[in-house]
């Protein structure tokens, strides 16, 4: 019996099918992602989805699915499945009687007496997909057709039906090549043996993708067919179908798979799933090593990196893979920001937030390692501009006051991880002094003064530990909102700002903190009585006017829900991290309710992951990106507190 389990009387069920959505990665920033019963649900679905550098690295959707026709005694049954406004076409799921997760994706389908098994491998660091087919059972002579449907655009936008495609196709080895329009790469499609390929070029018309439908966007999209594949196939036999950049040889596809197949990480339990899942964000291009933030739409995002990265690699006991990120992202520090989005040459700069986390996985890289000599040496230089910076004053009004505290933001611009946009405007501007910014400051600042101490950097500890020293007393005076005994979450010209959020718990969480054990009980106490729940911190307490508990409709209603009472799951990370330096052992009952409430979602949304964001009202309902980067490293880190105090 295999760890993630599936209803198999359910799959024909497409509430159930349709809800749970499969994803691999090439280790390399491509992805095939889909539902379980193949169905594309998002514009993001697709079996080959690949950044190509010629459109800035953004992804593009090159194969969108392939269809399966069985063939017996001249009658055809067509495996796939697709929608259209309100009709299912062609009706395939109806044939699955199994799928399994456990080494790659499998669907099994029952047709008559023909038993088919459908896997699904992305190869690692390539830019190939191989489908291996393989009759089970077959009681007379048995033909497979294999019909791509073809997209070439980008993965955020749906493609028309257009007199600009390119329709011509070249023969290759046991197959053909396409490129629909210049400027993309070739699709190599090929088999491992002989097959026939008939050219049919036509444009199938008005794919719907409900996701989409229910999140407000765009979501009919035309597909074209240049053709399809017919080959024969004898019980016990296995055809291999392959998509991919370059041409392949034929022969050694079998061989290939087989080899993929044994390097795949084990998902027989939660552990193993979460690992895999954590590996899967963390992408090599060439000399650099990158963390994307989540799947299907979310790129790099430099605050994430540095959130998600402590847990993404040395909670697996993998420092060397954390150095990789450090030292990539270290190399784009640009003026004492880091990019937001993207990379150094794209990106804006507004992320205020991004460079003090940076300390904080340094922080997290030294603890794991002892290196604090190896540490100064690498990053030493960086954090001291960085601190230099702030302190200076940078962009959109980014400057240390007389009073120690940073200040930070201007009208119309979000600086911080609460940066939700609607119509132009943001939803939680939070200009002013915030809560988590000026805790993470002084973090870093004593975190930097801990390795200056250590490494006898005398001048730099001189000139910061006053510093230091006013920044913890101006914080306490600032932000402790006495009346009820929590930290204010920013303070402006008007000033507290007392709306109960997250943020504060950071005061609480971080190696340094500005504020007393006393306070951190208050913070803890109000936090976990207005804002917890097992699948993340809410983002509001529901005793608010502005508290959204559902994180639902069009874009606009979704951004004014995001911060606005949506619970999200990499915060219980700090949560649980106070509420052991508060507790002690005694914090473990917590830290297993919550490890055994995700994991019981591990066969639901995005399969073998975790997601972005939950609704704060239950039943709490995932939603979002169905794989988050930072959603993973926090569960990974209470699951290492959990096995530390066990």
């Amino acid at each position: 019996m295999s760890y993630l389990e599936f209803d198999k009387s359910e799959l024909v069920n497409l509430e159930y099918s349709l809800n749970r959505e499969i994803l691999s990665t090439n280790r390399a920033g491509g992805y095939f992602s889909t539902t379980i019963i193949l169905c594309n649900a998002r514009k993001y679905h697709g079996l080959m989805v690949l950044p190509l550098d010629q459109y800035d690295g953004e992804r593009h959707v090159l194969l969108s699915s392939v269809d399966e026709t069985v063939i017996q005694h001249k009658k055809e049954f067509n495996l796939g499945i697709h929608r259209f406004p309100g009709i299912y076409e062609p009706r395939g799921h109806k044939y699955i009687v199994d799928f399994e997760y456990e080494p790659t994706p499998k669907i099994t389908y029952r047709v008559g007496g023909v038993v088919l098994e459908k896997e699904l491998l992305f190869v690692h660091n390539e830019e190939q997909l191989m489908i291996r087919y393989t009759l089970k059972d077959a009681h007379s002579p048995t033909k497979l057709w294999l019909k791509p449907f073809l997209a070439f655009r980008n993965a955020h936008n749906i493609t028309k039906s257009n007199l600009f495609i390119n329709k011509r196709y070249k023969e290759i080895p046991n197959g053909v090549k396409y490129r629909l329009y210049s400027g993309f790469p070739y699709l190599h499609l090929q088999l491992n043996k002989a097959n026939e390929y008939v050219p049919t070029p036509d444009w199938f018309y008005n794919f719907e993708y409900m996701k989409e439908v229910t999140r407000g966007y765009d979501a009919h999209e035309d597909l074209f067919v240049p053709g399809f594949f017919e080959v024969s196939i004898k019980k016990g036999e296995s055809v291999i179908f392959s998509a991919s950049t370059s041409e392949q040889i034929t022969s050694s596809l079998t061989r290939k798979f087989n080899a993929e197949i044994l390097r795949r990480p084990k998902k027989d339990s939660f552990e193993n799933c979460l690992r895999n899942s954590a590996h899967q964000f963390i992408i090599k291009k060439g000399k650099k090593t990158e963390i994307i933030a989540g799947y299907p739409w979310f790129g790099r995002w430099g605050r994430d990196t540095f959130i998600a990265l402590p847990g993404l690699t040395l909670s697996t006991n993998e420092p060397k893979l954390c150095k990789d990120v450090l030292d990539t992202m270290s190399s784009e520090l640009k003026n004492g920001l880091f990019p937001n989005m993207g990379n150094a040459k794209s990106s804006a700069f507004n992320s205020v937030d991004a460079p003090l986390w940076y300390f904080w996985a340094i922080q997290m890289y030294a603890k794991h390692t002892g290196d604090s000599k190896g540490v100064w040496t690498l990053y030493g230089k960086k954090m001291k501009s960085i601190l230099a910076a702030y302190r200076d004053g940078l962009p959109y009004n980014i400057k240390m006051h007389d009073n120690g505290l940073v200040w930070a933001g201007e009208k119309g611009v979000a600086l911080t991880w609460m940066d939700a946009i609607v119509h132009g405007k943001p939803v939680t501007p939070r200009i002013g002094y915030a809560v988590e910014i000026n805790a993470l400051w002084y973090n870093a600042i004593m975190f930097t003064l801990e390795l200056a101490r250590e490494n006898r950097d005398s001048r730099f500890v001189k000139e910061w530990e006053p510093i230091a020293q006013t920044v913890a007393q101006s914080f306490r005076e600032v932000f402790w909102y006495e009346k009820k005994e929590y930290l204010a979450d920013y303070v402006d010209e008007e000033g507290q700002n007392i709306f109960v959020r997250p943020n504060q718990i950071f005061a609480a969480s971080l190696p340094y903190s500005p504020i007393t054990d006393d306070m951190k009980r208050g913070v803890l106490e109000v936090v976990e009585k207005e804002l917890f729940t097992l699948k993340g911190l809410r983002t509001l307490s529901p005793l608010n006017q502005h508290y959204q508990g559902r994180y639902e409709g069009d874009q606009a209603t979704r951004d004014s829900a995001y911060h606005q009472g949506t619970a999200w799951p990499w915060l219980l990370g700090h949560f649980m991290e106070a509420y052991y330096l508060i507790h002690g052992k005694a914090a473990n009952a917590l830290a297993k309710k919550i490890l055994e409430s995700f994991e019981e979602d591990m066969n639901q949304h995005g399969i073998c992951s975790i997601s972005e964001i939950y609704d704060g009202d239950p039943p709490q309902r995932p939603r979002g990106a169905i794989s988050q980067a930072w959603s993973v490293a926090e569960i990974l880190r209470i699951k290492r507190l959990y096995e530390m105090n066990t």
